[in-house]
Order: C-alpha cells, then sequence, then structure tokens
C-alpha cells in the first residue's frame, strides 16, 4: 500500500485508520441495527442521538436541537465528518428482522453514515492525529428547516477552526465498489413554489358568469414543464417538478382558487435567478391573461453541492491507495442535501458510495423506496472513505 501513496505520513495514518475501522466493525453493524430498526423523523431524532451517544461513550455537545458534536485529536485546524440523523416518513417493506415497525424508515441510508462516522471516531481514539477531528451528527437532513443551516448559525465551524468538512452517501446508482467524488457540483439547488391562482367561483353550469382558476391553473402546470426547456442553455442541467395540485370540494362548485406546489432545480446560479423570475412572470401573465390572479412564492432551499476542486485532487488518490477504487465517470445528480451549505463557508467534499442495486427503472428500489436497504458491507467503505476524507483535509490544511 505504501508506494502507491503520495505521502508516507498519510499512508501511515490511513493504515491505522483502517485497522481501527475493521476491529470495531462487528459493533459498528450492530449499532446500524438497532438505528434502522427504531427510526425518527426530521426534529424528532433523540432517541437516535442518544443511542449514539450512549455508544461512543465520549464527551459530546448538543447542537441544532437533537443534534450533536464529538472533537478527537490537538487543538488548532480540524476537519470534519459529517452524518445525517433523520429518517423518512415511510413504511418499511424490506422484510429483515431488524426492520423498522413504528412508520419511518431510514430509506435513505443514514443508519449506515451514522454507524460509519461512529467507526471512525472509535478508530481515531486510538491514533495519534495530526489535526482535529470533529465528528457531527447532524438534525433534518429530509425536512425544511434543515439541520445544516442551523449548525453554522452556531459558529461551530469556526470556534473549531474547522478547514474542511467531509460527507458520504451511499447511491445504489453507482456500482457496488466504487466511490465516486467529482469536482464541482454534484447535486443540485433545489427550491420549492407555490402559486395560488384566484379567480371567481360560482355553479357549474353557468361557467360564462365566474372566473374558473383550473382551466388557468392547468395552463400554467403544463406551460412551465416547457420552460426549462426554451429558456435554460440545453447543456446546463435543470428541471422543474410539481408534486401537488388542490383546488375545489365536489362535482358542480367552480372554486374561487386553485394552488400547486412543485420544485425547481438547478445546476447554475444564474439559471436559478432566471427560473426564478420566470415562474413568476409565467404565471401572473397568464393569469392575468384570463381575468385571474396569480400568488406566487418562492422559497429558495439548499444551494449546488460543489465538491471543492484541491480536496478532490488529494483525496482520489487516497481512496485508491485504501482499496476504493474512485468511478471514472463521477455521479451528478439534480438530487439536493443541506450538506451544500457547510461549502459556502469551507471546502467540502460529498463522496457517493455504490450500492450498485438495479435502478433507473420504473421498479426502481433505489433511495427514498420502501425496500431499499445497502448491505452491511458497506458500512466498512463508507467509513474508510471518510477516514481518507479526513486525511486528505488534514494534508491540505498542512498537518500532514
Amino acid at each position: 500500500m505504501t508506494s502507491a501513496w503520495p505521502n508516507p505520513h498519510a499512508c501511515t495514518l490511513i493504515e491505522q485508520l483502517i485497522a481501527g475501522i475493521d476491529q470495531v466493525l462487528p459493533q459498528a453493524r450492530a449499532l446500524r441495527r438497532a438505528i434502522h430498526s427504531d427510526p425518527y423523523i426530521g426534529g424528532f431524532e433523540q432517541p437516535t442521538a442518544d443511542l449514539l451517544r450512549a455508544a461512543l461513550g465520549r464527551p459530546t455537545t448538543s447542537v441544532a436541537d437533537t443534534g450533536f458534536w464529538t472533537r478527537l485529536g490537538p487543538d488548532g485546524p480540524s476537519i470534519a465528518v459529517r452524518s445525517e440523523l433523520d429518517a423518512l416518513p415511510i413504511a418499511e417493506d424490506t422484510g429483515v428482522a431488524w426492520a423498522s415497525t413504528n412508520g419511518a424508515m431510514h430509506a435513505c441510508g443514514h443508519d449506515v453514515h451514522m454507524a460509519a462516522v461512529w467507526a471512525v471516531l472509535k478508530a481515531a481514539e486510538k491514533v495519534s492525529l495530526p489535526a482535529g477531528l470533529l465528528g457531527v451528527y447532524q438534525p433534518r437532513e429530509e425536512c425544511q428547516p434543515s439541520g445544516a443551516p442551523d449548525i453554522l448559525r452556531t459558529g461551530l465551524l469556526a470556534d473549531h477552526d474547522v478547514r474542511s468538512v467531509i460527507g458520504a452517501h451511499v447511491q445504489p446508482r453507482v456500482a457496488s465498489g466504487l466511490v465516486s467524488t467529482g469536482i464541482g457540483g454534484v447535486n443540485a439547488a433545489a427550491d420549492a413554489f407555490d402559486i395560488v391562482i384566484r379567480g371567481h367561483g360560482g355553479h357549474g353550469a353557468y361557467p360564462h358568469v365566474t372566473i374558473d382558476p383550473l382551466p388557468v391553473l392547468a395552463s400554467i402546470a403544463s406551460g412551465l414543464y416547457e420552460l426549462v426547456g426554451r429558456l435554460v442553455d440545453p447543456t446546463h442541467a435543470a428541471l422543474i417538478s410539481i408534486g401537488r395540485i388542490e383546488a375545489g370540494a365536489t362535482h358542480n362548485i367552480i372554486p374561487d382558487s386553485a394552488m400547486l406546489q412543485g420544485i425547481v432545480r438547478t445546476m447554475h446560479e444564474s439559471d436559478r435567478r432566471l427560473l426564478h423570475a420566470e415562474i413568476r412572470r409565467f404565471a401572473e401573465h397568464t393569469a392575468a391573461a384570463r381575468g385571474a390572479t396569480a400568488d406566487v412564492t418562492l422559497l429558495r432551499g439548499d444551494p449546488v453541492l460543489a465538491n471543492d476542486r484541491d480536496l478532490v485532487k488529494t483525496l482520489d488518490p487516497m481512496l485508491e491507495a485504501a482499496g476504493l477504487p474512485v468511478a471514472a465517470e463521477p455521479f451528478r445528480s439534480l438530487g439536493a442535501d443541506d450538506f451544500s451549505h457547510f461549502g459556502q463557508h469551507v471546502p467540502i467534499v460529498m463522496m457517493f458510495v455504490g450500492t450498485g442495486e438495479e435502478a433507473g427503472t420504473r421498479h426502481d428500489t433505489g433511495l427514498h423506496h420502501a425496500r431499499y436497504l445497502p448491505d452491511e458491507d458497506t458500512i466498512r467503505t463508507v467509513a474508510i472513505a471518510l477516514a481518507s476524507g479526513y486525511v486528505a483535509g488534514a494534508r491540505l490544511a498542512g498537518a500532514l
């Protein structure tokens, strides 16, 4: 292994961390099962946090309500590794003996991430670290308001002189055994919009004395899908999705109003600004042309998740030398993750750890599906990826 590493000190450190991870893997697997069997959605993760804090058996500090952090290593610059705490409101359908039965589920692999961060922290306790290691367990990744901005508002990164933040996420669209990094945007900015059409209701038999909001809403809904194709550079990834439409109460009454809700996803800030303005303009003008009005609310969500160039270039050879092949073509998607907020303050990298399930079909059982269940060996892969990220961050910070 040593000859493959650009830095012998980094080689020794990652070898020690991998050995420590392997030592605690049986406990990490048991911890993952315990977390998986009793999940909690965003804002209610306290039992999961309590379980992790007890399993760590070291001083921890609460942050962002149900989250917490712990620090190892010397004073001075530090590298943070982050895991999410929350589950999704999905009824599990995996059939394993340790499946959740409470109506929530770790269908996004956060249980694996939690166990992997735990394994890295336990392994690091037995190693002489060159820089601080800040383990951050973050609440509310899957809901709004999300947990990452709350953590940032506490000043935690500045207080610990955090030089980079490392994340890893299981991903069925990456082949099993591979890790994807990639420079630049790997997840999209995701912003919600609400559109309320106000007309004038009445009896369904007399539409000529009403301003029916439903055909107005239908025109807006169909037109929104055309905006991306005619306004955004076709080489740029972007999309608009409508997730909810609501109007009326019964068969023969034309309602006064109708509403829709959706998401706009972009990989470029200029496209983000453009689509925000055009969604508003299109809805308002379409409604006005039919005698109705449109109230448009745009809710800015997570920014683009952009992996730092220097961090990726330092990390990739470390992953390869640690036995984790890097995907030749980086995985990028229009999914969103509030990990992106950390990148507004310090260099970040989000790695996608392949689980290789069949995906991308109408029978996709990948992320957010009731049958998604990463293999237990994935805990080790995620842990080694995170440990490699720590070492890469320490090297960039001048500690190695």
